[in-house]
């Protein structure tokens, strides 16, 4: 394989370098995020004539499908030099480092893109739209009172972690297990302060949100998190996001998942028209900005429990980061042939049935299909993926899945 470890004694400077180069770090405070940042993942390099130009970062997780949790690898950095630029190098340190976490039990493979197409080289599928909301906490239509919060700092960073871990989640949301994660993010946000509230054995924060002023007094505020274990502890928080409205005129926050924000906003439509086109707009905006990928359809499907008639079916698989792997890689990717079921009992096994349908799928397009980040019949036109019309009607109906909402970004 074309990478090496990183090397913090040897490498800390060139990561530095190559990061302020894309514009991820300004200052020697985002250089000490950074360095707590590589830390606790694992980090691939790539150099160029002994220099090096290129790095990616992963970070071990947990995807929730459904009420199962999903060994994920996430990808949270790809990045290269000016001069390591349109050399392949990027596209081959990311495909053997999704190919060191598969061979050492991740699932599925996550990552944010930075446009549309680039991964999709790699096998990963886009997920589906996320939508940002801004309004003016002011205008929140709540009947809750809470209590005076304890007030959050870059300090708080184990008790906000483990609080992250320990939210509500569901369908799609995904969870990262270092810690280094998030005391770096916190390490980042700019004057950032979190709100929350201790459990009754005040031990552990039971629920709590992470904030940055983006511009002055009367901001927009951007909510970078929400953490709670259920939806009365979502309210209670809201109700301080709408305490801050005697000072604050906008919010925004990424729509959480079986949340419509527009129900507990008074006025909606009334408030877009007067803040149109100012620096307060209180409107929302949708954008799918991740993808993923199965690293292992067997065990994928193992936990995949599916309500209805089972449909079983062959399955034609391509998977292109097999391209970008050399012989000696640990894991070579997903192509072949199976034999799937998808129902209460799901499973996938090596084979071909000639008595079945045939469903041929990229394994992007598939694994957008599995998490229901589009219907079947809708990738038939969009996306690489394709099989008798009677076999896709079967798919549309088995796949009733919530929509996944990633919930954790990296």
């Amino acid at each position: 394989m074309i990478h090496r470890k990183f090397d913090p004694n040897k490498d800390k400077e060139a990561c530095h370098r190559i990061w302020r180069e894309v514009g991820w770090i300004e200052n020697e405070k985002h250089e000490k995020a950074m360095d707590v940042f590589l830390e606790g993942n694992r980090v691939l390099m790539g150099d160029i004539n002994g220099n090096a130009e290129a790095l990616v970062v992963s970070s071990p997780g947990l995807f929730r499908y459904l009420e199962k949790d999903i060994p994920l690898c996430a990808v949270c950095g790809v990045t290269t030099s000016y001069v390591g630029r349109r050399r392949g190098l990027a596209g081959k340190l990311t495909a053997e480092l999704v190919a060191l976490d598969a061979a050492e039990g991740a699932c599925i493979a996550g990552l944010g893109i930075f446009d549309q197409g680039y991964y999709d080289k790699l096998g990963f599928g886009t997920g589906p739209y996320e939508t940002y909301v801004g309004f003016d906490p002011a205008t929140l239509d709540l009947n809750v009172t809470p209590p005076p919060p304890v007030r959050l700092s870059k300090d708080d960073w184990e008790l906000i972690h483990r609080s992250r871990l320990n939210r509500m989640c569901v369908h799609g949301n995904t969870s990262l297990l270092r810690e280094e994660i998030t005391r770096a993010e916190m390490q980042w946000t700019k004057n950032g302060f979190g709100l929350g509230y201790m459990d009754a054995e005040n031990e552990l924060l039971s629920h709590h949100f992470w904030c940055r002023p983006a511009e002055g007094e009367h901001g927009p505020y951007l909510i970078n998190w929400m953490c709670y274990r259920n939806y009365f502890q979502f309210l209670e928080l809201l109700g301080l996001i709408k305490n801050l409205g005697d000072q604050v005129h906008l919010v925004k926050l990424n729509e959480p998942a079986a949340i419509q924000m527009q129900d507990l906003l008074k006025t909606p439509f009334r408030n877009y028209r007067i803040t149109e086109r100012s620096k307060y707009e209180a409107t929302s905006r949708a954008i799918a900005y991740w993808q993923i990928r199965i690293c292992n359809l067997e065990k994928c499907l193992e936990d995949t429990v599916l309500h209805g008639e089972p449909v079983t079916f062959n399955l034609k698989l391509r998977d292109p980061i097999e391209k970008y792997l050399e012989q000696d890689a640990p894991w070579h990717g997903i192509s072949g042939s199976y034999i799937v079921t998808l129902g209460p009992r799901s499973h996938a096994a090596k084979g071909h049935d000639r008595s079945l349908p045939v469903l041929e799928a990229s394994v992007g397009a598939l694994s957008r299909m599995w998490i229901g980040a589009r219907p079947p019949s809708g990738l038939c036109v969009t996306d690489d993926l394709a099989g008798p019309e009677e076999l896709i009607r079967k798919l549309d109906s088995i796949l009733l899945l919530p929509t996944p909402r990633v919930d954790w970004d990296y």
